[in-house]
């Protein structure tokens, strides 16, 4: 289990289920990511119950706090590849009352942390809403830079929004 300074990444499970159904139907959670078809809170608990376990090229962490063991989010680092040294990172804190606690922050340097020595990785890759800069934030404190921008490809209550992509070497993690 990777552990940062305030949180511990581990698998989730069924368990987590009621969790992550109650962030994915909270619109101000969701505001800056991509909508998935609606779910119920059985339908999350099978395809948590089904996924399958943690692997190199696909992993799902819950990222919990070390304080009081509570489930606020999630981390996943998928598409890595041996050969090529890189994979995508996907995060987000689900519970807005640990919102602006620095705990995004401690989760991503512990995955990066991660990727890097345990998986080898040599560069983790994402992408951000342009509009989302609390998450660019974070990114940034953790040494992520800018490495291009796409335009108009995420869609918002009506308009369409620029993303940018970033990408963390192994060598520029703070």
């Amino acid at each position: 289990m990777p552990l940062g300074e305030r949180v511990a990444l581990r698998a989730m499970g069924p368990g987590d289920a009621e969790a992550l159904w109650r962030w994915n139907h909270d619109s101000e959670v969701m505001r800056w990511m991509d909508d998935t078809y609606a779910q119920t809170p059985e339908q999350v608990r099978e395809r948590l119950t089904e996924r399958p376990r943690n692997a190199y090229g696909d992993l799902l962490f819950g990222v919990e706090t070390l304080d009081d063991a509570v489930l606020v989010g999630l981390v996943a680092l998928h598409g890595a590849e041996p050969e090529k040294g890189i994979a995508t990172l996907d995060i987000y804190l689900g519970e807005k009352t640990y919102w602006g606690q620095g705990l995004a922050t401690d989760a991503m340097r512990t995955a990066c942390r991660y990727a890097f020595e345990d998986m080898r990785l040599h560069k983790v890759t994402l992408t951000v809403v342009t509009e989302n800069h609390a998450a660019r934030k974070v990114y940034e404190k953790v040494g992520f830079v800018e490495e291009g921008r796409l335009r108009k490809v995420f869609r918002r209550d009506g308009a369409w929004y620029d993303m940018f992509t970033m990408g963390l070497l192994s060598t520029e993690l703070r």
